[in-house]
């Protein structure tokens, strides 16, 4: 397992299945840095409890709103005319990486909130995906099961 949550985020993110369910439970609202964040802590071992849960959102909130999401509305708002100008698909692929670049700093972030929690006490990842989903229009816990099955295997 990937001692930061960059690089499990990472490996997480390419293994069969998490990418789609990831899409998914994002279309409903669910910020995915969370959920990876979430599984990360329950493969470590660390509790999860609302005080941690809270302290994580809000970490996560003002820079998801103020950073993340508007750069995403852009990209998604070149999508159409990038396919047919080369030099506004240019543009968006610059977008494109600075999105990701924000959700990197957004996970350095996280993983400082959480750095001085104690390890090795539980390993509910459903309680973590469950946590760090609640409020999403209509869950997709099909997709919440795919996530944890993926780091699992079970």
């Amino acid at each position: 397992m990937s001692s930061d949550l960059w690089s499990f985020s990472l490996g997480t993110y390419a293994r069969p299945g998490v990418e789609d369910a990831c899409l998914r439970l994002q279309s409903r609202g669910v910020n995915v840095c969370l959920l990876l964040c979430g599984l990360w802590l329950g493969q470590r071992g660390v509790a999860c409890n609302e005080q941690r849960i809270k302290q994580l959102r809000d970490v996560a909130e003002p820079w998801d709103v103020d950073i993340v999401q508007p750069l995403r509305a852009l990209r998604r708002q070149w999508k159409a005319g990038a396919a047919e100008d080369v030099e506004l698909n240019t543009l968006r692929e610059q977008v494109k990486t600075l999105e990701l670049q924000a959700e990197r700093q957004l996970l350095l972030r996280l993983e400082r909130s959480a750095k001085s929690w104690p390890q090795d006490e539980a390993t509910d990842l459903s309680a973590w995906l469950e946590g760090m989903a609640a409020g999403a229009a209509n869950l997709d816990r099909d997709a919440l099961h795919q996530l944890r099955v993926a780091v699992t295997g079970t």
